[in-house]
């Protein structure tokens, strides 16, 4: 990769062979004077965007606004070039020629700070030379024809089984209507593998940019080695019937580059918040992203665990903006609970996200799965799915397996999506809420696995319980299984209500019964004693609310 880069910037050092840019992020006093309001949001915001707000009661905010026009130009005034810019930092990246230019914009009246965020050849002005420089959401790939869709999950079975989205794939809820952002690298030869010849054959890739080279091209054309966002999208809308399978393979997508696998640098989490802001501008729902922060080439910009509060990193700030604008924000939590920082990373340590971790397809926690807390003392990650051997498109044709938070992350997100889709009148939080209480960890969530495995197909009874305002009782798990002298059970109810607890033979004889009065909004433990006498074999365990609605699990006496 080094060596191909190298040759790169031989190519592009012809183009202005004595140029040596430098990337800054000038972030600004205030918005005084901005041409938009909160009465035209359609100036800055898509229809569908606005109408997420609308729906569930989120005001349009000053913070909505692009960075004033006027200050964007005086900076642009002083020989830099504008890269990226951020509504929600209120803040631009430019490129500068040289760091005299730097003086003049710091001197500025509304410039509140400019710091030096990457120093690179002229390699990426001359890319964007290429393109128009223009913000507007570019127009979707060209359709190709559909392939047959399947639900024969091949190797892929295991993972999605697991947190049990192919119970709301087999009801008709594979992410249909919903919008799914992923922030990666770019997308290898996404857009030529017949994996996605689905959703390029029905136009769903909505758009796509490149954050770091400012153009609409996100492949890789030229080799198999940038393919980490290729990877991450097909756990979502993969589809090679019989060896691999995406959760979400319905949904719509925009797919955004913001890592540069050139280098490492803090200019990236700024393009993650610029990513992030533009998955909220067009009116995504979801967003995916498998990338994280903390050391960068120029150590001085490393972050700190006492950064990771949710509150420093540019990328976390946006993520947490992101929540509070109606998305749901899936953010791998790295891949470094095997180093010294063992800790997650940014933007994964921002509040009110889910944070994925890593298990294998047993639930077992996967060695390099980043930990929390974070500084503050938040629990992460929040949930987790499979990323240990987890089962993907190869970019040679057919399935692989890759490890790594960053495959649990876009199956965590494909769930989402499905999951939303059965209940479209749930807000992000009362989806995000629904989830962590199916999880198998509800009760007693740690800093390794956070809330645990989540179990989509009950989190759609739960989140249908908040929604319709009926009461609803589910058997979370009965253990242990196999049992010996007793069995517990752990079930959620979503409102306080009388329940029935029951425990028959496999000739529906009942050994045990009860009624209890349990209280709604969270889990219920209960456990069965005195149960060393029973013929090993064959028994079920059941719940029943108080309107008839029953949940039962098998298990065995040993």
């Amino acid at each position: 990769m080094k060596r191909i880069l190298f040759l790169l910037l031989i190519v592009f050092s012809v183009l202005d062979s004595d140029a040596q840019y430098y990337k800054y992020w000038v972030t600004f006093t205030d918005k005084n004077g901005s041409p938009y309001s909160t009465s035209t949001p359609s100036a800055y915001l898509s229809a569908r965007a606005i109408y997420r707000r609308t729906k569930y009661g989120i005001p349009v905010q000053v913070n909505d606004f692009p960075p004033n026009p006027n200050y964007i130009d005086s900076v642009a005034a002083k020989g830099v070039t504008l890269i990226n810019r951020s509504r929600w930092l209120n803040a631009v990246s430019v490129y500068a020629p040289d760091t005299t230019k730097i003086v003049s914009i710091r001197a500025l009246p509304f410039v509140k700070s400019v710091t030096l965020a990457y120093s690179d050849p002229a390699m990426y002005l001359a890319k964007k030379k290429q393109k128009k420089d223009n913000f507007k959401f570019p127009t979707s790939q060209p359709k190709r024809a559909m392939s047959a869709e399947s639900l024969n999950y091949g190797s892929s079975y295991s993972q999605l089984h697991q947190i049990k989205v192919d119970c709301l794939n087999n009801m008709g809820f594979r992410g249909k209507g919903k919008q799914i952002a992923i922030l990666d690298t770019r997308f290898g030869k996404a857009n030529k593998l017949a994996a996605f010849d689905s959703v390029y054959g029905r136009g769903g890739v909505l758009a796509t940019w490149d954050f770091v080279w400012k153009i609409n091209n996100v492949y890789d054309d030229t080799n198999n080695t940038d393919v980490h966002g290729q990877e991450v999208f097909s756990c979502i809308a993969g589809i090679l019937p019989g060896q691999q399978m995406g959760d979400a393979p319905d949904a719509d997508f925009y797919l955004l580059r913001t890592e540069d696998n050139y280098s490492e640098n803090i200019i990236e989490d700024e393009n993650w918040a610029s990513g992030a802001e533009y998955a909220d501008s067009a009116g995504a729902d979801v967003i995916s992203s498998s990338l994280g922060y903390d050391t960068f080439d120029d150590a001085a910009e490393n972050f700190t665990y006492t950064d990771m509060n949710g509150k420093t990193p540019p990328g976390s700030r946006a993520a947490t903006i992101a929540t509070e604008k109606g998305m749901v924000v899936c953010v791998a939590a790295g891949n470094e609970g095997a180093n010294t920082w063992h800790y997650i990373t940014s933007p994964g340590d921002a509040d009110s996200i889910l944070t994925v971790g890593a298990v294998d397809t047993v639930g077992k926690y996967a060695y390099f799965s980043s930990m929390g807390p974070t500084s503050d003392g938040r629990i992460k990650p929040d949930v987790v799915a499979c990323g240990l051997a987890a089962v993907v498109a190869s970019p040679y044709g057919g399935a692989s397996y890759q490890n790594g938070t960053s495959f649990a992350t876009p199956i965590t997100a494909g769930a989402v999506a499905c999951l939303w889709q059965a209940d479209t009148n749930a807000s992000n939080y009362q989806i995000m809420t629904a989830i962590k209480q199916s999880a198998t960890r509800y009760s007693s969530p740690n800093d390794s696995i956070g809330w645990g495995v989540p179990n989509y197909c009950l989190a759609r009874s739960i989140v249908l319980g908040i929604t319709e305002n009926k009461p609803v009782s589910i058997l979370n798990k009965a253990y242990p299984d196999p049992f010996t002298g007793n069995i517990t059970l752990s079930f959620f109810s979503s409102f306080n209500q009388h329940v029935t607890i029951s425990l028959y033979n496999m000739l529906g004889q009942t050994i045990y019964q009860e009624q209890r009065q349990v209280a709604g909004g969270g889990n219920t433990i209960v456990t069965i004693d005195n149960l060393q006498q029973l013929p090993k074999g064959l028994y079920l365990v059941a719940v029943t609310d108080e309107h008839g609605l029953t949940s039962t699990q098998k298990v065995v006496k040993e």
